[in-house]
C-alpha cells in the first residue's frame, strides 16, 4: 500500500514522503495511529494544504521531546527483584516495569516509547532506549539487582555476577595435582616421585 507519512518513521522516511508498505502494517498501525494517510489524490491535496501546519506541529513536539530528553537521558532506575544464585530472575523486567520506575522518578513516559527488544532476565546493568519523538531518542540505565546494596555496587561499576562466580570457584578449592613443567606427558612431578622413593627407603 502507498501511504503519505505524517511524521518521520524510522527506516521508512520523513514527513510528507510517499512510501510503499505492507498492507497489514498500514492498516494495523500507521493509519489508526494517524502516522500516515493513504496516498490517493484526495489525501495528497489535503496533505499539501496542511503541510506547513503539520511540519510546524512536528517541530514543536520535537522541541518539547528534546527538552524532556535532556532531563531523562542517562537516568538510572533501580529494580529490586528475586533471583537465583546464578543471577537468573524469577520472572523478568519488562516495558511496564521500566515505565513505572521512571514514573516514580517523576518522568511521564508512555509504554510505547520504551524500546527494550526483549525482557531482562538476569541481574545487572542494562541500557534501555526511550523514544520520546520519532527524531528524539535517549538512553537510560536499568539497574536490576537483588538488594539495594547489590544495586549500589552495580551502580559503582562492580560486576556482581562475575564477582559471585569468582567467589564460588574459589570456594570449591579441592585437590590440585603437583605440576612439573619438565615432566613428560603422563609422568608425575619429580619432587612427588622423589618424596615417595625416600619414604620407601626409610620403611
Amino acid at each position: 500500500m502507498d501511504i503519505i507519512l505524517l511524521e518521520r518513521i524510522e527506516k521508512l522516511g520523513s514527513i510528507g514522503d510517499v512510501v510503499t508498505v505492507k498492507d497489514g502494517y498500514a492498516r494495523n498501525y500507521l493509519l489508526p495511529e494517524k502516522k500516515a494517510l493513504r496516498a490517493n489524490e484526495a489525501n495528497k491535496k489535503v496533505f499539501e494544504a496542511n503541510r506547513d501546519r503539520l511540519e510546524k506541529e512536528n517541530a514543536e513536539r520535537r522541541t518539547d521531546a528534546e527538552a524532556a530528553g535532556a532531563k531523562i537521558d542517562g537516568t538510572e532506575i533501580v529494580l529490586i527483584r528475586a533471583a537465583s544464585n546464578a543471577g537468573q530472575l524469577y520472572g523478568s523486567v519488562n516495558v511496564r516495569d521500566v515505565t513505572l520506575a521512571l514514573a516514580d522518578k517523576g518522568f511521564d513516559v508512555d509504554k510505547k516509547q520504551v524500546i527494550m527488544g526483549s525482557p531482562i532476565k538476569t541481574i545487572g546493568m542494562f541500557d534501555v532506549t526511550v523514544a520520546l519523538h520519532p527524531e528524539v531518542r535517549v538512553t537510560i540505565k536499568a539497574n536490576v539487582a537483588r538488594s539495594d546494596d547489590e544495586a549500589e555496587l552495580q551502580s559503582e561499576g562492580v560486576d556482581v555476577l562475575a564477582a559471585m562466580f569468582e567467589e564460588e570457584s574459589q570456594d570449591k578449592g579441592g585437590f590440585t595435582e603437583a605440576f612439573d613443567p619438565n615432566a613428560e606427558p603422563g609422568e608425575i612431578a619429580t619432587d612427588v616421585a622423589e618424596g615417595e622413593a625416600e619414604g620407601e627407603e626409610e620403611a
